[in-house]
């Protein structure tokens, strides 16, 4: 029987400072490391921090300009030091993060990296959500390739791995393609979310705790993986830095309700100790992998339950990009292009 040990953080970055979020992590990889995980998977936009304030109001300079300042590029240095901690360790790290471009531009990232400290998968949401299209990029077509295959070595092998963020669990051909991939490990990365407090809430209840993790039980079964729900703690210094006590996100201290589902949809795994959402810490879970192959035998949505003959999807993977350098014609000259009309 193939078994693994995950880890799933539930966790507060260090809000707006990079280099504290980079050394936070790199201590949550090694503590998930030293406890047996393989796999350590981390919350949406974990460093810096989800910009949960932009729910409060759309357009904050200062905290904008900060933000972009302490968000992680991929060539940097800081990268090179979470990539160096997940090899010393030997375990994969999913890691989610606002990616910082040469240009300035940031976007909602994810990186997976390989126990074997190699960035094995970089990408981009394809579409932030709402409020958060004032300070993210969109994705890209190569961006559609979600999932990377892990070796974990004997007795593990090799594992098909797969990420989205947050809403990405909305978008039925977003989801259709990636399950098409093979994955058989899903991370499903979620801001700090706050528990559904009734008819009233202001927000949607698709953005209340129990909202995402039913988007991530229903992705469990639609595509027959392990789905590892990570999702962020915010405090009341969190609320106080960002200016969230008003906005539809980060209005109360909590926002943790980190899980492991199983493939067919169930929760593996229980909330952290005393059940409040501001704890922090790991929820680990040992994963039979031949679970996923006996679910699979009952739905297979890209497989034996898909009907290509009536339905199918239509993909574009290519990057696209600003400048499109092209090769310049050369034009004949006047004498060449009288002889070639007289020939």
């Amino acid at each position: 029987m193939a078994t693994i040990r995950v880890a799933v953080t539930q966790a507060e970055p260090i809000w707006l400072d990079l280099a504290e979020s980079v050394r936070k992590a790199c201590d949550l990889v090694e503590e998930a490391a030293g406890n047996g995980a393989k796999i350590v998977a981390f919350a949406e936009a974990w460093i810096p921090g989800y910009p949960a304030w932009i729910w409060a109001r759309p357009v904050d300079p200062e905290l904008q300009t900060r933000y972009i300042y302490n968000s992680l590029a991929i060539e940097s240095d800081e990268m090179e030091q979470i990539k160096a901690t997940a090899k010393k360790h030997s375990i994969a790290v999913v890691l989610g993060f606002s990616e910082r471009s040469p240009s300035s531009s940031v976007y909602i990232a994810q990186a997976i990296i390989s126990p074997q400290g190699d960035l094995v998968l970089h990408r981009r949401k394809i579409k932030p959500t709402h409020m958060e299209r004032t300070i993210f990029g969109d994705g890209s077509g190569d961006d559609l390739t979600n999932v990377a295959e892990l070796d974990f070595g004997d007795p593990i092998g090799k594992i098909k791995v797969g990420v989205f963020a947050c809403w990405e669990h909305t978008q039925p051909l977003l989801k259709y393609q990636s399950i098409t991939q093979g994955e058989v490990i899903h991370i499903s990365m979620w801001p700090p979310v706050d528990p559904t407090t009734g008819v009233d809430h202001p927000g949607l209840w698709s953005m209340t705790a129990d909202g995402c993790q039913n988007l991530s039980q229903t992705y469990a079964i639609e595509s027959g993986t392990y789905v590892l729900h990570s999702t962020a703690v915010c405090t009341q210094n969190g609320i106080d830095l960002l200016g969230t006590r008003s906005g539809l996100s980060c209005r109360e201290p909590g926002g943790g309700h980190s899980c492991i589902i199983g493939p067919d949809g169930r929760l593996l795994t229980k909330p952290l100790a005393d059940e409040k959402a501001d704890t922090e810490g790991i929820v680990y879970g040992d994963l039979d992998l031949t679970k996923v192959v006996a679910v699979k035998g009952f739905l297979d949505t890209v497989g034996h339950y898909s009907r290509p003959d009536l339905l199918w999807l239509g993909v574009d993977k290519e990057a696209k990009k600003v400048v499109i350098p092209r090769t310049a014609t050369k034009q004949p000259k006047p004498e060449q292009e009288a002889a070639t009309q007289g020939s």
